[in-house]
C-alpha cells in the first residue's frame, strides 16, 4: 500500500504501483483528481519523455506542480503512462 498526503489529507492511495528513480508512481484511478489543478508546466527527461504537471489545491492552500505525469512516454517508461507521482512537500508512504 502506497499513500500520497498533502495537508493531511490523501491525494492518492493505491495496493500496486510503479517505483522508478525512487518515485512512486500511482495509477490513474487511484488518484484523486478533485485535488489537483492542470498545470501548463512540462519538463523532457531523456529516457521517459515529458512530464506534464498538476498543481494540488487543499483548503484553499496551494502546492504549485507538485504532481506530475508522463500522458506519452517513451517505451523505456510505458509502465508509469498517465500514472501520478509527487514531491515539493508531498509525503509519500509506502
Amino acid at each position: 500500500m502506497a499513500r500520497a498526503l498533502w495537508q493531511g489529507q490523501v491525494i492518492a492511495e493505491a495496493d500496486s504501483y510503479e517505483t522508478v528513480e525512487g518515485n512512486v508512481y500511482f495509477p490513474p484511478d487511484t488518484v484523486n483528481r478533485a485535488l489537483l489543478a492542470p498545470s501548463p508546466t512540462t519538463t523532457v527527461c531523456g529516457w521517459k519523455g515529458t512530464a506534464h504537471y498538476y498543481s494540488i489545491e487543499v483548503g484553499g492552500e496551494r502546492n504549485a506542480d507538485a504532481a506530475w505525469y508522463y500522458p506519452d512516454p517513451k517505451p523505456a517508461a510505458e509502465n508509469i503512462r498517465d500514472h501520478v507521482a509527487f514531491w515539493r512537500g508531498v509525503t509519500v508512504e509506502s
